[in-house]
């Protein structure tokens, strides 16, 4: 008799279990997105819908290449700038992004640094804030172009500010080699640093410099890649080549600072992730969006 109600009790309890278990969504969205991902909309969606959300934040064109490769299985994926979303367009795993908000390039410097008092005499206009960054001993961090949007957009803005500025050195004098190795952080890391005081200053996004609440410096329209008129007249004076990650170059060019977002066709949660997508896209989300420093989005979908 024991053993029977003891068996019962067992099966109850799996079934119990079963019950309350819940699918896990995985999302593989640009690391800077990680505040308002993790923070805001990823609970906000867990609590509308029976489902747990498994975020990744990466360099989207990292991730663009780990899920085409096979090596990464992802529900949704949210990239910023159209490239690493193109990427799976063409390798057949996405047939539509559509954009869910946008931003643009700043400076961002540490509360922490020795540097914090002219970062801020360049905030409000009383300093040249690239006469800053080319000031001895000031350590400056970036993510990788190789593997990294954002890591590229701040070489495409320091090449419009050499022109813009009329400092032709401009970019050698501040980032030095564009791969340089003592500049480089993970994109998840790159602002932690920043607020411990590890590094002065950044260039990032708008975005998730206001997500960590960092002050930061203002750029011009013709430098900060988020205005899309001009895009063709002026942004396009911009580009370098790269090494590729398995060997070649790759020809960057300046690309619109938004951020898309698709059902990858081999979704383990087909449904899910469309409500997810559609979610992003949804007054509540953009409220969070708006919140955290983005710009609505703009342009139109891709595929």
């Amino acid at each position: 008799m024991r053993r029977l109600l003891a068996l019962l009790l067992a099966t109850l309890t799996l079934g119990t279990a079963a019950a309350h278990a819940q699918p896990a969504l995985t999302v593989a969205y640009a690391g800077s997105m990680g505040v308002v991902m993790d923070r805001h909309i990823s609970p906000t969606f867990e609590r509308k819908y029976p489902v747990s959300v498994r975020g990744i934040g990466q360099g989207a064109w990292a991730l663009a290449r780990l899920i085409a490769g096979g090596q990464m299985r992802a529900d949704v994926f949210v990239s910023v700038t159209p490239g690493p979303m193109r990427l799976l367009i063409e390798k057949g795993l996405v047939h539509r992004a559509v954009p869910v908000a946008s931003t643009q390039m700043v400076i961002a410097y540490s509360p922490k640094s020795r540097f914090a008092a002219r970062f801020r005499e360049a905030a409000a206009g009383r300093r040249t804030w690239y006469r800053v960054l080319e000031e001895p001993g000031l350590r400056f961090g970036r993510t990788d172009p190789a593997t990294d949007p954002q890591g590229r957009n701040v070489i495409l803005s320091f090449q419009l500010a050499a022109l813009y500025y009329h400092r032709p050195r401009l970019v050698q004098r501040v980032l030095g080699p564009l791969r340089n190795p003592r500049q480089i952080f993970t994109e998840p890391s790159l602002l932690s640093r920043l607020e411990s005081g590890q590094i002065d200053a950044v260039a990032g996004y708008l975005s998730a410099v206001r997500s960590h609440r960092l002050p930061y410096v203002a750029l011009p329209a013709q430098i900060n890649l988020g205005d899309p008129a001009y895009m063709r007249d002026w942004y396009s004076r911009a580009g370098f080549e790269v090494s590729g990650l398995h060997g070649g170059k790759v020809r960057v060019k300046p690309q619109p600072l938004v951020f898309y977002a698709a059902v990858l066709d081999n979704a383990s949660h087909p449904d899910l992730a469309r409500s997810f997508v559609r979610f992003l896209r949804s007054p509540v989300a953009q409220k969070m969006f708006r919140d955290n420093g983005y710009s609505p989005p703009h342009g139109k979908p891709l595929g």
